[in-house]
């Protein structure tokens, strides 16, 4: 069944709308591509990398399934940007804006018009300055979309073709990391991890858990959250993929550079690594593959993916921005949605699907 992906298009001072446009110009099988954001910017972006093309509104479901592959269809209730486009200065406006589409798409995934949303990059701090009710809040998607779907647990997770991985903790300053470093936030990553490669066709994932200490804490000398939260954490995500009769393997604890050197390559041990903390993850992923690893968050009542990338300030409106990670992106939310077993919540809702 052909499924409709949103795109939010990012920050209109960066590089999201022109690797949106890229995006939604690829040709691809069983869905249609709808943008989210203003119509203006997005005809100026569309004329800078693809030369003139035919954009036109859509607002229902029907209207988006009828979307052609390579045409650029933008829904017609986006907000609109306020004052004009300035490359490399976002401005408290284009916070504004960015998260009003951030919602928009979120907002049509969730009633069941689209069936998943794909983020282009924001600036955080815009976005966090904008003046709109809560958004000073926001530290980023994953964070946001949470608190805006009720979803009770939720996990940033990176897919790439090297290496996929998920994080325990976000985006938190180093030195409160250690505190957030509980069982429960293990357990949640762990059984995540677990759900999406089950979803990617893995039928027996094998997980390893990353240590949060130099050589695991070497037995409590280089510190013990391997002993008080990390174990306990994988024993409670064992026991609850046990329960739902998913057949996932979990390692750990192993140090970090070993969980990492021994899930890449042909000859590697497990499919996935459990990460403590966000660079943790992030700095091995793109080095092997930076642009071309796609960001999940996993335990939303929708399918979320972004680019693995930000703004790219110093390149936008150049005609430079490279569109892979965004191509990427759409792949794998489109692979979600045909899945057998999608990784959503359990209080998902797919009205319309």
């Amino acid at each position: 069944m052909r499924k409709v992906l949103v795109i939010s298009i990012g920050c209109p001072s960066g590089v999201g709308p022109e690797v949106s446009v890229l995006g939604a110009a690829e040709k691809r099988l069983g869905v249609s591509v709808v943008l989210v954001g203003d119509r203006a910017l997005i005809e100026k972006a569309a004329r800078l990398r693809l030369g003139e093309r035919c954009i036109y509104d859509v607002t229902t479901r029907e209207e988006m399934l009828a979307v052609r592959a390579g045409d650029i269809a933008v829904f017609a209730g986006s907000a609109p940007l306020e004052g004009p486009i300035v490359p490399s200065q976002p401005s408290n406006a284009k916070g504004r804006a960015q998260l009003k589409w951030i919602d928009q798409g979120a907002d049509l995934v969730a009633s069941g018009v689209a069936d998943a949303l794909v983020t282009g990059p924001v600036s955080k701090l815009a976005i966090a300055t904008s003046g709109v009710d809560g958004a000073a809040a926001f530290l980023g998607h994953t964070e946001h979309l949470a608190r805006r779907l009720r979803a009770h647990e939720v996990v940033m997770a990176f897919a790439s073709k090297e290496l996929t991985t998920s994080l325990v903790t976000t985006h938190l300053p180093i030195s409160a990391v250690p505190k957030a470093i509980t069982a429960a936030a293990v357990a949640t990553s762990t059984y995540w991890l677990g759900r999406l490669l089950i979803a990617r066709g893995i039928e027996k994932p094998r997980l390893v858990v990353a240590a949060l200490n130099p050589h695991a804490g070497e037995d409590g000398l280089l510190g013990d959250e391997e002993r008080t939260q990390i174990q306990p954490g994988i024993a409670a995500a064992a026991k609850r993929l046990e329960k739902e009769k998913l057949s996932v393997s979990i390692t750990g604890v192993l140090g970090a550079e070993t969980a990492f050197r021994k899930s890449v390559g042909d000859a590697r041990s497990y499919d996935g690594v459990v990460a403590m903390y966000h660079d943790q993850a992030t700095i091995p992923l793109k080095l092997l593959g930076f642009g071309e690893a796609t960001n999940v968050t996993l335990g939303l009542p929708i399918i979320r993916t972004s680019v693995d990338h930000g703004t790219g300030y110093d390149i936008a409106w150049q005609g430079k921005a490279d569109p892979r990670g965004m191509i990427e992106a759409l792949n794998l939310a489109a692979e979600l949605c045909h899945a057998k077993q999608p990784p959503l919540s359990s209080n998902a809702s797919r009205k319309g699907s």
